[in-house]
């Protein structure tokens, strides 16, 4: 007899068709039969060990994180409960062109001081992997061969490879370091990642001109893997920088994943529909573009992150030394208030938009849910005195939310057919932003239910279907017999996130039951002690890259 059945359940598949009334047979990890309408069919309904009663509930695919910050969060606690409340069933690591491998010696120590404003340095973490492959066998054998909360696929950092073969130099790579690069990411494919992100408002991806990050995307597109860029803006030059990710990627034949794709700041207000026809554009010639967003304006990064990219060159150490030097923290204090950085998207810094929502340094948590500018106010001092004093005492770990961004943007771009969501949550900090634990509950709460923004079936396949198409996983992100059951049951009438600004680490409700492989991560609204997850490797079969 099979393990589980889910009896009388609204089924929304993460097709975008029609929602219907069901019982959902699980055994062995899989879905193994679905019979519709089973409660009026007037035949035997099918048995089970267990049976859960989902009367009102609806039973979709799990939710994809398609832009996650979680790289250290899944190996630091095994509850991780910001995700799975959440129905998240599997994240996608490595973004932002920053991550943990491949690494050596020195650049993992260096990269761990560059982010850790995202995860934390780490001091509770064995950083015992060097290599992309290394590092998902750690996320598999999670805590004592157990696995990790949930499953987890991972990009190759363009920024991180850089690292490692170029260093912090705002140059041209050597033919022979952009061998090395090549290799590199050839190896990370061949080990399980699913594609490759850059973060290039981030030093040193940033340094990577087209023709270098085109060679490196040709070796992702013959695995068959995609290029997840941060672009170069999101504020000047947004619509530019979008146009450079589009050829780009077309002349390496590679498929395109737009991250938090958004048109921020004043400058960009109400032009998202100028964004969406330049995609569809590129759609019409051919193009394969996927993007993903967050239902929320504000964004979310580090305070160095703003600072122009000459300050950043050379890394962690020589962008303190430079702040520490009233002459050259001059030189940057120009950059971003009069010129505006190329950190900070080539927009001139507005210091009342730049909330710090975390510090590593306990010391300085007064800091924490204010304004720069509010705090230099309090202290009869200029914005920038206050934001320098802050990199320089927290050691470059605090991480702000950048009050930019405009509603009907975030609207609009969410229809499109080649979205899906990503929440590009930070777990780290006192007061994080509230998309950290809220993300997916908001979509269906917010923008479903009260708002009608999308129908139900078209934001499930938002957050189901269509970011499995993206990751090309042949049995997931959909219901259907054969396919994993990985699933989301939830109360289409309470959905909702509980993470606020005020209060951002609120669990969501209306969500009582998540399952994993099968296995209930999330049981009548509480956390079990199943550790389900794993890493999702991408088949590492390589075929000719073609030009487009």
């Amino acid at each position: 007899m099979e393990e589980l059945v889910i009896r009388d359940a609204d089924v929304v598949d993460g097709s975008g068709g029609p929602s219907y009334r069901a019982d959902v047979v699980i055994d062995g990890g899989r879905i193994v039969s679905i019979v519709k309408e089973a409660a009026d069919a007037g035949c035997q309904r099918p048995m089970a060990r267990r049976k859960l009663d989902a009367e009102g509930l609806v039973l979709s695919p799990g939710f994809i994180d398609m832009h996650a910050h979680s790289d250290l969060a899944l190996l630091r606690d095994p509850d991780h409960s910001a995700k799975a409340a959440q129905g998240v069933t599997l994240e996608v690591l490595g973004q932002d062109g920053l991550s943990y491998a491949p690494v050596d010696d020195r650049t993992l120590a260096e990269v761990r001081r560059a982010i850790t404003g995202w995860n934390g340095y780490g001091d509770d973490i064995d950083f015992d992997w060097r290599s992309v492959g290394e590092y998902l066998d750690r996320l598999d054998f999670g805590f004592e061969g157990r696995g990790i909360a949930v499953n987890a696929a991972y990009l190759i950092p363009q920024g991180t490879v850089r690292m490692l073969a170029v260093g912090w130099e705002d140059r041209e790579a050597t033919p022979e370091e952009l061998d090395r690069m090549r290799q590199l990411v050839a190896e990370g494919m061949e080990q399980g990642a699913v594609g490759m992100s850059s973060g290039l408002t981030y030093t040193p991806g940033m340094y990577a001109k087209d023709a270098e990050l085109t060679e490196l995307c040709r070796v992702v597109a013959s695995y068959g893997g995609y290029y997840c860029p941060h672009h170069r803006s999101y504020g000047a030059g947004a619509l530019e920088a979008y146009e450079e990710m589009v050829a780009l990627t077309q002349e390496a034949g590679c498929p395109l994943h737009l991250a938090h794709a958004t048109m921020n700041f004043g400058v960009n207000k109400g032009r998202a529909p100028e964004l969406l026809a330049l995609l569809d554009d590129a759609l019409a010639q051919g193009a394969d573009i996927s993007l993903d967003t967050y239902p929320y304006t504000p964004g979310c990064t580090t305070l160095v992150a703003m600072l122009p990219s000459w300050a950043s060159e050379g890394g962690p150490e020589r962008i303190l030394e430079r702040l520490a030097d009233d002459g050259t923290a001059e030189r940057i204090r120009h950059h971003l208030e009069v010129i505006g950085a190329d950190g900070c998207h080539g927009v001139p810094i507005e210091w009342d938009t730049i909330e710090i929502s975390g510090v590593g340094d306990p010391a300085l948590g007064d800091f924490v849910g204010r304004t720069v500018r509010q705090s230099a106010e309090s202290r009869g001092e200029t914005p920038w005195t206050t934001a320098r004093r802050l990199l320089l005492r927290d050691r470059l770990g605090t991480t702000i939310l950048q009050h930019v961004g405009h509603e009907e943007n975030v609207r609009q771009i969410m229809r499109h057919p080649a979205h899906t969501g990503g929440s590009d949550g930070i777990l780290q900090g006192t007061k994080p932003h509230p998309r950290a634990y809220g993300t997916f509950p908001h979509y269906l709460g917010r923008y479903v239910r009260e708002l009608g923004v999308l129908s139900l079936e078209e934001c499930v396949a938002h957050l189901t279907g269509r970011p499995a198409a993206r990751l090309r996983l042949p049995d997931r992100g959909l219901v259907r017999e054969g396919y994993r059951a990985d699933l989301v049951l939830f109360d289409p009438a309470t959905v909702a996130a509980g993470s606020t600004y005020e209060n951002p680490r609120t669990l969501p409700t209306g969500i009582p039951h998540v399952l994993i492989d099968g296995r209930f991560v999330i049981e009548d609204g509480r956390r079990t002690d199943v550790l389900a997850g794993r890493a999702i490797r991408r088949s590492p079969v390589r075929r000719n890259a073609t030009r487009a």
